[in-house]
């Protein structure tokens, strides 16, 4: 049922929670896991300079050890679980818009079911300012998990 699927991360806690029901589905089906975490450069923009976000934009993480190191430490979370679990991974790093990115990804990939973490965030500031989930729920057709933090 499911080849391929997706975790996008942002190396929370409520995303790690997602993980382990991502990797239990992927036992189950015997899927790939791919690990995506997307620097979000529209909340950058606001702390960065354009030079340093264009940078990001194309990849250019070399001189930014502190985005690189964050990006690395939340996808390389996931590898490492599919790891132990003699699973599959691929590891992807991206800059933009996360929703947009991720629907890019379920659509060049081929991912068969999204994984990921709730926001947490909840009324009228998550109503007005959307969120990453819920952006990503509407971005796309294949399933998803939504997975909150477990209290």
């Amino acid at each position: 049922m499911y080849e391929r699927i997706l975790i996008p991360t942002d190396g929370s806690e409520t995303a790690e929670t997602a993980v382990e029901h991502a990797l239990d589905l992927a036992e189950k089906y015997g899927a790939e896991v791919h690990a995506l975490y997307v620097v979000d450069t529209d909340s950058m923009s606001l702390s960065l300079g354009a030079e340093q976000v264009d940078r990001i934009e194309q990849g250019q993480y070399d001189e930014m050890d502190d985005v690189r190191e964050r990006a690395e430490r939340a996808t390389g979370y996931i590898a490492d679980r599919a790891q132990e679990r003699g699973l599959e991974s691929v590891e992807n790093v991206s800059a933009g818009k996360p929703h947009s990115l991720i629907a890019d990804y379920i659509e060049d990939k081929d991912i068969d079911l999204v994984v990921m973490g709730s926001h947490g965030r909840s009324g009228i500031r998550r109503a007005l300012l959307g969120s990453v989930t819920e952006r990503t729920l509407r971005s796309t057709h294949v399933p998803v998990l939504v997975v909150d933090l477990e209290k």
